[in-house]
């Protein structure tokens, strides 16, 4: 079994959350050459990782585009996998396995799979216990914590402060029941010990420029960061309060003591982020929730003279 495919397309927050079975299944084959089948956002972050000896981030050609299905094809059959390990687990990874070929062992939930996860309850489990339930079902017991020391940058250019928070105050825009209120993390801001790193997207710089504006000594670095960005943050921040978004996921995963907070558009028993140290808080509406009993889910993760107050 010299070549293993590992299929996983995204989002950011799944993709973090397959970093444990990524370090599995290269524990389990050693000696092989894995490629992972990503796409664009997320092909740099994997070519950084310990895990893959290639990344291919063509992984979402769209369907009526037949020539960029077949080029696909072609250089998945050509690549002669011996085995597949789909973390996707959608309609469309299943039907990748036609495109890979039958001969090649499957996990994951396509039919006629040699490993297929079959478990009818796959679909309540969360993500982290459903992908490792489906690793163990293709013959993978170790699972070692995935180092993530390899994720890191300079940060010298941002003049950060001696200490400080993060803060993650966005979310999907399609999905606005994931955002606690800006005004509210400014008053989080406001009110903290250290000083507040705003993180966010592009699309969120005048949000985070505005959190940032009410609190002194700190700064928004909104649209400034990327992954190895985040995770350098994370390392160095006493602690972070975010919403359910893949930048939360990522400063989890880092190390960082996190609380995350969730509404109900999301369902943390399904995918809550996972690390060291961290707590979720779920309110519905999450538009209602108040910042008193945010500072008390802190003191869960973070030291008591930490916590505004």
């Amino acid at each position: 079994m010299d070549a293993i495919l590992v299929i996983r397309l995204g989002a950011l927050g799944d993709f973090v959350q397959s970093f444990g079975p990524f370090a599995a299944i290269r524990a389990h084959h050693p000696g092989a050459r894995i490629v992972l089948l990503t796409t664009p956002p997320f092909a740099d972050l994997a070519r950084r990782s310990p895990w893959f000896d290639e990344v291919w981030a063509e992984g979402r050609p769209a369907w009526h585009d037949l020539r960029a299905v077949l080029a696909l094809r072609r250089r998945l059959r050509a690549a002669r996998f011996g085995r597949v390990y789909d973390l996707q687990t959608s309609g469309r990874s299943s039907r990748y396995r036609w495109l890979v070929g039958l001969q090649a062992e499957w996990s994951g939930v396509a039919s006629g799979a040699s490993h297929r996860h079959d478990n009818p309850d796959r679909d309540a489990l969360h993500t982290v216990e459903r992908q490792r339930e489906q690793l163990e079902a293709a013959g993978i017991t170790h699972f070692p914590t995935p180092a993530m020391g390899w994720l890191d940058a300079d940060l010298s250019a941002f003049a950060l402060p001696p200490d400080f928070a993060l803060l993650v105050p966005g979310a999907s825009p399609q999905r606005p029941g994931k955002r606690w209120p800006a005004v509210r993390f400014a008053e989080f801001a406001r009110t903290c010990p250290v000083p507040c790193v705003v993180l966010g997207g592009p699309a969120e710089v005048e949000m985070a420029e505005g959190i940032a504006r009410v609190a002194p000594g700190s700064l928004s670095l909104a649209g400034r960061t990327g992954f190895a960005e985040i995770a350098a943050l994370a390392r160095r921040a006493r602690f972070a309060l975010g919403n359910d978004t893949g930048p939360t996921h990522l400063i989890a995963a880092a190390g960082c003591p996190t609380l995350a907070l969730f509404g109900g558009d999301s369902d943390p028993a399904l995918c809550a982020p996972r690390g060291p140290a961290v707590a979720v808080l779920r309110h519905v509406p999450l538009a209602a929730l108040g910042p008193e009993t945010v500072q008390a889910a802190l003191a869960g993760v973070v030291p008591a003279d930490l916590t505004p107050g």
